[in-house]
């Protein structure tokens, strides 16, 4: 499989009310923004989502739907999937995102909004109704149980302040003490002068009837009547992207009782992994769906400024460097000759048998290849981006009594292209030193192939370590080449498609094995229909 990836400002791993809030503001600000949902929210068992102003009520489907189409109208990609790893890039140059199915994409940042789950006790039917009588939290749910008959299953010491604040909603509320510890009598009196029962005894089950919650059953036999059921599930956040990353889960502690995990992060969702920010359950267990939201939108805030800063720092540098005609001027001044003035190997074998016509050398260099191909009756329109090298090819054709045969030309390939049409064009080592943008060059080279015409395409497999102008660049196969052109099926013939190995002395001239790869196409002449 290719590893060639697309490169996003930000990907938000999580499409909740955080990360689709988060890439709302980060497509509003001009930014390239993916969203990987997993299309599994926590509040997916809820019917109606509350205390969201202007969207009380709206059912979670349909306000991701929503969301999912406003940030659509910014630009913003959205796609289903599950990230199972993510990886910081070398040289800090961004991350790679890989989903379950072996897709990767890169980005410069990471929102990462996965949520929590969930851990319901194990009493029988608590998860069948989780969600619709069996409940948590009064702010999402009291309202519609109000005035209802609302048991609380204790499970921590924090099962009394629970009782407490679900008598807001209802004056017939009992506690089930079930495994929670035994209350104190300063809270037993608050419990009875608020009128909250007291059930000893541990819960066996819930009792259901017509498809709704009817009473709690304790171990005894003995059934409660009662219509709502709360409970303190365990908050645990789905860290396991973050934590590929080497971000770990701390314990998050309530009155001396650990009620979850989560991923610690600055007020702006910031972790401590440089690029990567948190916002929602993962990192704030209360939140609610309009909190989470708002934590998203001050995440992709704070990720676009940290983008601006960075592209400040890169525009500054890139006014104060070279550019990269100067720096290959530069290179050809260190010596004479950099090169060793005799055609590229490859390029002889693959075209001695060609009719001579016209042709294209991008890249040119000295000249070596010009001019072998000028001598073999070819007319030459030769391309450089130093003037100093094609000054040199100009004399080499010139004493080689081919001056009249070659058109030099200065090009900086990815702003300007040689004009016309050619029945050779040929790409040796396109390389650069600085930022070429070698596919693009090479859709427009496949342009300029005429009918019957052949791109001839040549590169290196690798580097030796002694070649220090190029041995971080990324190198395609052949194979991903092709690809990359995108040539129009049935216009094209693929001639040669492979690699191979030849010897080049190193600088202290060893003789030394390097690896080459060779594209060689044809475009077909049109078919003329026999019109007798």
């Amino acid at each position: 499989m290719s590893d060639m990836t697309q490169m996003y400002d930000v990907v938000v791993v999580g499409g909740g009310a955080a990360g689709l809030s988060g890439a709302l503001a980060l497509g509003r600000a001009r930014r390239s923004v993916l969203v990987i949902d997993s299309g599994s929210p926590r509040n997916a068992p809820a019917s109606h989502v509350h205390n969201y102003l202007g969207r009380e009520g709206t059912p979670p489907a349909e306000l991701l739907a929503i969301g999912r189409e406003e940030v659509a109208g910014y630009g913003v990609e959205v796609v289903t999937g599950e990230v199972t790893v993510a990886e910081r890039l070398p040289e800090d140059a961004g991350f790679r995102v890989v989903r379950g199915d072996g897709t990767a994409v890169t980005a410069r940042r990471l929102l990462v909004t996965t949520g929590l789950a969930d851990e319901l006790p194990p009493i029988p039917g608590l998860a069948e109704r989780w969600g619709h009588e069996v409940l948590h939290c009064p702010y999402c749910h009291g309202w519609e149980v109000k005035d209802s008959a609302i048991g609380v299953i204790a499970l921590s010491p924090m099962a009394v302040h629970q009782a407490l604040l679900w008598r807001q909603w209802s004056d017939d509320v009992t506690l089930f003490l079930h495994q929670g510890p035994e209350p104190s009598d300063e809270e037993y009196e608050q419990l009875a002068a608020r009128g909250i029962a007291v059930v000893d005894g541990e819960v066996a089950g819930l009792e259901v009837g017509g498809d709704r919650l009817t009473g709690v059953r304790l171990a005894g036999g003995r059934v409660v009547e009662r219509s709502a059921v709360v409970v303190q599930p365990g908050f645990t956040a789905r860290s396991g992207v973050l934590e590929s990353l080497g971000l770990r889960p701390v314990p998050l502690e309530m009155g001396g009782h650990t009620v979850g995990s989560y991923i610690e992060a600055d007020p702006t969702g910031l972790t401590a992994a440089q690029g990567v920010w948190v916002a929602g359950n993962v990192t704030g267990l209360m939140d609610q769906v309009i909190g989470a939201a708002a934590a998203g939108l001050k995440a992709g805030a704070a990720i676009n400024g940290d983008l601006v800063t960075e592209d400040t720092k890169r525009a500054v540098e890139a006014r104060n460097a070279p550019s990269d005609a100067e720096m290959w001027d530069d290179r050809y001044r260190e010596s004479d000759r950099i090169w060793s003035g005799r055609p590229n190997t490859v390029l002889v074998r693959e075209v001695e048998d060609l009719e001579p016509g016209r042709a294209l050398d991008l890249g040119c260099g000295e000249g070596a290849d010009a001019v072998w191909l000028a001598r073999r009756g070819w007319r030459v329109t030769a391309t450089d981006i130093s003037r100093v090298a094609l000054e040199r090819a100009a004399e080499h054709a010139d004493e080689a009594g081919v001056a009249d045969r070659v058109d030099w030309q200065f090009h900086d390939l990815g702003a300007s292209f040689p004009e016309g049409e050619y029945d050779l064009v040929s790409a040796q080592f396109l390389h650069s030193m600085g930022d070429l943008p070698r596919e693009r060059i090479l859709h427009r080279a496949a342009r300029a192939v005429a009918p019957g015409g052949v791109l001839l395409i040549v590169g290196h497999a690798g580097f030796p370590a002694w070649d220090h102008h190029h041995a971080d660049m990324e190198l395609p196969t052949p194979d991903e080449v092709l690809a990359s052109l995108e040539l129009p099926e049935g216009e094209w013939e693929v001639l040669l498609s492979d690699e191979h190995e030849r010897v080049q002395n190193d600088p202290d001239g060893n003789p030394t094995t390097r690896t080459d790869n060779t594209l060689k196409v044809r475009r077909r002449r049109p078919c003329v229909q026999d019109r007798t």
